[in-house]
């Protein structure tokens, strides 16, 4: 793309595009799955928690790896 800086660093931009990829399906499965351990919640309690606690923890890794990535240059 040409409005992107050019740089001749070590992470080249295929990784980073790997990263924010990982960082999106973890945000949209998280939730996907927090969401339906709600709607299993009304007919089996346990199996239900144990989705919102799941979907609820993959999805925080997501939004923690926008963090990391915001650090990241293509030159780090």
């Amino acid at each position: 793309m040409g409005f992107f800086k050019e740089s001749g660093g070590t992470t080249s931009n295929k990784s980073i595009a790997r990263l924010q990829t990982l960082i999106w399906v973890l945000i949209y499965g998280g939730l996907l799955t927090l969401v339906l351990g709600l709607s299993v919640q009304r007919t089996h309690d346990p199996l239900g928690w144990s989705m919102v606690v799941v979907g609820g923890i993959v999805a925080a890794i997501g939004f923690s790896l926008i963090y990391v990535r915001s650090r990241l240059t293509p030159g780090d």
